[in-house]
C-alpha cells in the first residue's frame, strides 16, 4: 500500500454541445386537423363544398359553425338546382278518355 494519493485524470475540455431542436408545446386547445378522409363524387360543385370541410382543420371550434352552414346551405343549393332542371320530354299519352 501506497501513502500517495493519485493525481486526477485530466478531463478533456467539454464540447460546446449543439442546442437539441425543441418541439414546440402542443397547445391542446389549438385547432388540429381532423384528418377526415373525403371521397370525391365526381360533381365539381358538390366535390368543392366538401372540401371546404377541410377549413375546419384550421379553426378553432367556435368557427366551425360558420364553415358548416355554408357547406350545408351550398349543398341544399345543389340538390334543389337537381330539381330544377328539366327532365327529358315525357312522351304524349296513348290513353285517349272517352267523352
Amino acid at each position: 500500500m501506497s501513502d500517495t494519493v493519485p493525481e486526477p485524470e485530466a478531463v478533456p475540455e467539454a464540447q460546446p454541445r449543439e442546442p437539441k431542436p425543441q418541439e414546440p408545446e402542443r397547445d391542446p386547445a389549438a385547432p388540429a386537423p381532423l384528418n377526415v378522409h373525403r371521397t370525391p363524387t365526381d360533381n365539381a360543385e358538390v366535390d368543392a363544398h366538401l372540401a371546404r370541410l377541410g377549413d375546419t382543420d384550421h379553426l378553432a371550434t367556435d368557427g366551425h359553425v360558420e364553415v358548416y352552414e355554408d357547406v350545408h346551405r351550398g349543398l341544399r343549393d345543389a340538390l334543389t338546382a337537381l330539381d330544377a332542371r328539366p327532365g327529358p320530354p315525357v312522351p304524349p299519352s296513348t290513353y285517349q278518355s272517352r267523352s
